[in-house]
């Protein structure tokens, strides 16, 4: 049987590389293979290039190159080469050439000037959809570059999100020519088409201006995604001169930029003529108006009609100062004009508008009306709802209202439809005179406008439900697959019903009519079908939401047919079948017979018949004239399958006496030339021809064994010239030498066929994993243990992930090695491998998965290695964790060192460390050493970071210092009893001496703790007393070199009473005290006194003074007829004396002798009628569940209350529970049923009225769920 055909692979030697060139440039693109017989093809956006004017493609042994003429914008997108399975993708960047002007200073891309000075009045022709705007043509106004004003850069302050991919920029125009100002906006990222708006100052919206001097346009190129709009000024006037903006906004994203116009004037030396001033500007000789270009997006008349004063003023201007020839753009800060107008008097309006360059006075008024309007005050709202309220979808919102009338009834309407309480999504609440609607769950169908209406007023809201974004679950997944089949790219979504975009190589997928794609919503899911998949939709499929993005690479092989059983040559005799049988490996596959040439056609004796794989030409009663050459030819594939059929004629002479037996076959003997090879599993038919009168008796035997039907599979057939042997489904077991043994009276013949039976190779054992990298990984295996008989001719691999179960295979054509490198793996994400055996019969089953592996690259290295510190014997080093981590956690570092000019780096310690810091000890003084270090990862150790230069094994003098902290260089308090810890950080090396002191004398170190180090002393006293207190010098020495630094410590304590009060005079109402500051101070200043006084009587102190500064006061306001005790507190910074000082005298204040007599009232009838202050509301509520009615009611004397159901008294009734707070009346319905629905009515009485309010109660049975009852 013959090998399958396999293809070339072929690999590229040199890849080509992206470029930028400039419009007009030409580029060439150039590839080498690694073999010169490849087949090279081009693309450009997936698609193939052929040779044409606008590219050459040429070939010239194994190098192969494009060039692309002349290139312009349309070409800047991505190229790509393919050689068999290898694909590179390269970019082409296109852009503007550089046109340097030295006669004029112009911005970087001014706006475009077209000259037509001869046709002021007629719009030029609108610029096609790909041409770009004429940034190279001057103006053609004659002025010098002394004459021009300064041009003013965009102002980019007001930049938020950055949506502009070219800005508007400043320009210039002289009078009655045209000017086009050019913004782009990028909407790859844009959900929807963005908003752009041209603004003139700072108000002033030219949407509504658009007509014979204005016209707006945009459009949108497919190819790179850009939305192009334009502003088109034609005849260009000089009140057109001044700043104006442009904003475009999409969604949450906002981005603007201002821009000048400087209008010149033209040189024009005719007289002025006033009267053209009065003139109107719009209006054509048939009184109609001009209307814009039909290929304007704003298509509107313009201002008929219209006198421009403005106009005249400027042109009057000019006119006087003939030397200055340009309308300037006021350089002064902007002013609010309309704050000025509001100021001014009506009168001056037109003078301010003449000034400030508004033309529209109509306009102007009716804005001017509206901001002076003022707004009526509310009868009814005390406090109105908001203009907006805003929500995240699924959340809640709360909307609050305040009336005037607490009794007053409110509705709430939704779209105009007033919202009823239905369940739980809507909420009344009402508390005093704010009314609350709340609504639960919102969902988008809750965005909507609301009005709250009370009598006859009303206020409105809008209601924004915002979508959560919305993220992808689970990502697409890369597939290769074979030509014609279909592909499913799915992926899953955090919400149902979310809104996706697909694109492939960045161009939006939509349905076309051949239904090339299909898009499928199952839930959460979102699957893209491609039908009959073809190599133009190989790239890059990418879905989209407004939460993140997922990519997948799709790639499509061309379909090899494999021929697993071919057909062979045929030697039959008269009367006997003839059958040629082959198998391919795809059962889709259909075939034509052909004869010396011919199609064959069935027919009595010719049968062609297909099933599943394989395909058969039976000929029944063979003829001579069957013989021949007879081929199959698969459709659709550049191959065909031949064998030849010859014809045995036997001639038989009657000879009376008796023959021998013979037998006649072509493959006697072992050699492997006569060996007849069978298919595993496929029929095993030996067809001998045999001679001999009389007949023959044939026995089959294999080695001593006799075969007989007996044996199953096994079926010996003798017919008439024929023996034929035949196995069913050959086995492996099967092969071995077969003897065919035939005898008659006159003789034996004997005859040996050697059987091979071939299968399919068995699979190779588990690959093993030798190694990984970022995205790819090498796999190794072995030989399988048996190769079926025929040689392995190569293996195929597949992956897949983990959690996946769709295996992916990496090769078509069988890989001859053992040793494979996968490609195109994501980092991070763990990945199993297989392999299949191929050999010339078919492949083998799969091996069985190999380890799980993630693909991991090495870290980056450490960065920032330097010496910290260094002695005699050791170092110290430090770092910092490299940039790049990867998806594999950091395991670890590991230090080495070497000495100079030696290249054997030895491990500083064992195994690995986490710190970015390590000392390295028992190295060799004065020794040059070299350090590096190294990150780990699963992947292996990263590239080693290494000190610049070697470093001597020495320790550095260093000058002793002493870093006092900031917080101790003024005097530190402390309390007493609270703990000192000081921390002073010094340096000096090697290791500095350190001495304490406390007032030039040594410390107690029963007292202090004293703690020393390398770099820092620390002074601890656990508890401190005022003893404690004083001046700490510290002082670090090295030999004669010392620095010393001080410390002021204060322990401050409670201060002691103060002494000697004493009461100096009493007068009226007033008593004088005097006393002296303690004599215990706490350390500290006293910074006041707290003064007390007590009632002789009760002796109950209350505070007169506190924080009083004195040591004398005045104490006033004292009652007639009682006598006063006094005591004093002093105060310091942690705060009162324990003991106060109190005084040895009292203090009796003299009473009067006038009478009091009593005034005398009429008393006054407080009895009022009961009235209901806050009524009964209407209820619904669900049975099971106590409910509560409630309202509120005032009257004097205290009414009595009654509670009625359905006008019947239900005082005593067991299922109601009457309650009465502070005139709040409560009636409580112990978990009421539907039957206790009703009218309730609550009866207020007294002696001097009564009053009664009532409400409906409905009660709702519970709902139950479906859930819940399944």
């Amino acid at each position: 049987m013959p090998e399958p055909t396999k293809k070339t692979v072929s690999a590229f030697i040199k890849k080509p590389k992206s470029q930028t060139a400039e419009i007009g440039a030409t580029v060439i693109f150039v590839a080498e293979t690694e073999k010169p017989d490849a087949k090279v093809r081009w693309q450009r956006d997936s698609k193939d290039i052929s040779s044409s004017d606008k590219y050459t493609i040429s070939s010239e042994g194994n190098k192969h190159s494009l060039t692309i003429n002349n290139a312009v914008h349309e070409d800047a997108v991505g190229y790509a080469v393919i050689a068999g399975v290898s694909k590179v993708k390269f970019e082409l960047k296109i852009t503007e050439s550089e046109v340097k002007e030295p006669q004029k200073a112009i911005s970087p891309e001014p706006a475009v000037v077209d000259s037509k000075p001869e046709e002021p009045k007629e719009a030029p022709p609108a610029p096609s959809e790909n041409s770009a705007p004429d940034t190279s043509r001057p103006a053609s106004d004659g002025s010098t570059p002394e004459a021009l004003p300064e041009i003013h850069h965009p102002d980019t302050r007001q930049d938020l999100i950055g949506l502009f991919t070219e800005k508007p920029q400043s320009g210039e125009v002289t009078v009655g020519e045209n000017i086009t100002i050019v913004a782009r906006v990028c909407g790859e990222s844009l959900l929807k088409k963005p908003t752009v708006k041209w603004f003139k100052g700072k108000w002033m919206d030219l949407a509504s201006k658009s007509g014979k001097h204005l016209q707006l346009k945009e459009h949108y190129d497919r190819n790179s995604k850009v939305y192009t709009f334009e502003m088109h000024i034609i005849a260009a006037k000089a009140n057109f001169a001044g700043a104006y903006r442009c904003e475009v906004s999409s969604r949450d994203k906002f981005d603007s930029c201002n821009f000048d116009l400087v209008v010149h004037e033209a040189r024009a030396t005719e007289g002025f003529d006033i009267r053209s001033a009065f003139r109107r500007t719009s209006t054509s000789a048939g009184g109609k108006k001009k209307m814009g270009e039909p290929g304007s997006s704003v298509d509107a008349g313009d201002d008929s009609g219209e006198l421009d004063f403005s106009a005249l003023l400027k042109k009057r201007d000019s006119f006087l100062k003939t030397g200055l020839r340009a309308v300037h753009v006021s350089t002064e800060p902007d002013v609010d004009v309309w704050e000025i107008l509001q100021k001014a008097p009506a009168t001056e309006y037109e003078k301010i508008a003449f000034q400030y360059g508004i033309t529209d006075l109509r306009g102007m008024l009716k804005r001017l009306k509206k901001m002076k309007k003022e707004e009526k005050k509310s009868a009814a709202f005390l406090r109105k709802l908001d203009p907006a309220y805003q929500v995240e979808k699924g959340h809640k919102i709360k909307m609050e209202i305040e009336v005037a009338n607490p009794d007053a009834e409110v509705k709430w309407l939704k779209n105009g439809q007033e919202i009823h309480p239905t369940g739980s999504k809507y909420i009344f609440e009402s508390v005093g005179n704010k009314r609350f609607l709340t609504i639960n769950n919102c969902s988008l169908s809750d965005d909507a406008a609301y009005m709250c209406v009370v009598g006859d007023e009303k206020t409105v809201t809008e209601l924004f439900v915002k979508e959560p974004p919305v993220l992808i679950v689970r990502n697409l997944e890369d597939q290769m697959v074979m030509k014609g089949e279909r592909v499913e790219f799915e992926c899953e979504v955090s919400e149902e019903g979310a809104q996706v975009k697909w694109e492939k190589d960045g161009v939006e997928l939509t349905r076309d009519e051949s239904f090339k794609y299909r898009f499928k919503k199952d839930g959460c899911k979102h699957v893209l079908i491609i039908n009959d998949v073809t190599k133009e939709d190989c790239g890059h499929y990418r879905v989209k939401t407004n939460g993140g993005q997922s990519l997948a690479e799709l790639m499509v092989q061309e379909k090899q047919l494999e021929v697993y059983q071919s057909i062979a040559d045929l030697t039959v005799k008269a009367k006997d079948e003839a059958v040629f049988k082959c198998e391919v490996s795809d059962e889709n596959v259909k075939g034509i017979w052909y004869k010396n040439g011919v199609e064959v056609k069935p027919d009595a004796r010719t049968h062609i018949t297909h099933i599943g794989r394989i395909h058969k030409l039976t000929i029944d009663d063979v003829k001579p004239e069957d013989e021949g050459d007879y081929t199959f030819v698969p459709e659709g594939y550049a191959f065909n399958l031949s064998a030849k059929l010859n014809f045995l004629e036997v001639k038989i002479d009657f000879v009376p006496r008796q023959d021998p037996p013979k037998i006649h076959v072509d493959c006697l003997g072992r050699t492997a030339e006569s060996t007849i090879l069978v298919v595993a599993g496929n029929k095993l038919r030996l067809d001998v021809p045999i001679t001999g009168d009389p007949a023959p008796t044939v026995v089959w035997t294999k080695g001593e064994k006799v075969l007989t039907d007996s044996d199953g599979r096994v079926h010996v057939e003798s017919t008439k010239g024929h023996c034929i042997f035949t196995i069913e489904g050959a086995e492996r077991q099967d092969e071995g030498v077969y003897s065919v043994i035939v005898r008659n009276p006159a003789g034996e013949d004997t005859a040996d066929i050697n059987v091979k039976v071939v299968d399919v190779p068995d699979p190779p054992e588990a690959p093993r994993i030798l190694s990984v990298g970022e995205d790819s990984c090498i796999v190794q295996w072995d030989l399988p243990l048996f190769d079926g008989g025929q040689p392995v001719i190569g293996y195929v691999l597949e992956r897949k992930k983990k959690k996946s179960y769709r295996w992916m295979r990496l090769n078509f054509d069988p890989y001859k090695e053992t040793t494979y490198e996968a490609k195109k793996m994501i980092e991070g994400v763990a990945y199993e491998m297989r392999v299949y055996a191929v050999n010339a019969i078919g492949m083998s089953r799969p091996s069985a998965a190999s380890q799980p592996f993630v693909p991991v690259a090495p870290t980056s290295e450490p960065i920032g290695l330097c010496v910290d510190d260094i002695s005699d014997t050791s170092i110290s080093l430090k770092w910092r964790t490299p940039e790049r981590i990867g998806s594999a956690e950091l395991e670890g570092y590991g230090v080495e060192y070497c000495k100079e000019g030696s290249d054997e780096w030895i491990p500083a310690f064992s195994g690995l460390t986490d710190r970015t810091s390590v000392i390295i000890r028992d190295l060799p003084t004065g020794e040059k050493m070299q350090f590096r270090v190294r990150a780990y990862n699963m992947a292996g150790p990263s590239s080693p970071a290494t000190l610049q230069q070697a470093v001597t094994i020495r320790e550095i003098m260093q000058r002793p210092k002493i870093w006092l902290p900031r917080n101790l260089r003024q005097t530190l308090i402390k309390k007493v009893g609270e703990t000192i810890n000081l921390v002073i950080p010094f340096q000096g090396k090697p290791r500095p001496q350190v001495t304490w002191t406390k007032n030039n004398e040594p410390l107690d170190t029963k007292m202090v703790s004293i703690r020393n180090s390398d770099t820092d002393t620390i002074l601890f006293i656990r508890r401190s007393e005022r003893k404690d207190s004083g001046k700490y010098d510290v002082q670090v020495q090295i030999e004669n070199v010392e620095d010393k630094a001080t410390v002021n410590i204060q322990i401050v304590d409670l201060p002691g009473p103060p002494q000697s009060l004493k009461v100096m005079d009493v007068w009226g109402f007033n008593v004088a005290l005097e006393w002296k500051p303690p004599k215990d101070n706490g350390n500290c200043d006293i910074i006041g006194y707290t003064i007390q006084k007590a009632d002789k009587k009760t002796m109950e102190w209350y505070t007169v003074y506190e924080q009083y500064r004195r040591t004398n006061c005045v104490i006033s306001d004292l009652i007639m007829g009682n006598e006063y005790m006094f005591r004093v507190y002093a105060i310091n910074m942690v705060g009162l004396s324990p003991d106060p000082c109190l005084s040895k005298d009292s203090a009796y204040i003299q009473k009067t002798g006038i009478v009091y007599k009593h005034p005398s009232y009429k008393d006054h009838d407080f009895s009022e009628a009961p009235k209901f202050t806050h009524p009964l509301m209407n209820r619904s509520v669900i049975s099971g569940y106590n409910a509560t009615l409630s309202c509120s009611v005032r009257g004097i004397p205290k009414p009595k209350i009654t509670w009625y159901k359905n006008k019947m008294d239900i005082t005593n009734e067991a299922k109601y529970r009457m309650f009465s707070n502070q005139g709040v009346l409560t009636l409580e319905i112990r978990k009421p049923c539907p039957f206790d629905g009703g009218v309730y009515m609550c009866k207020a009485v007294n002696a001097s009225g009564e009053d009664l309010v009532e409400c409906k109660l409905e009660v709702r049975s519970p709902v139950i769920k479906e859930d819940s009852k399944k």
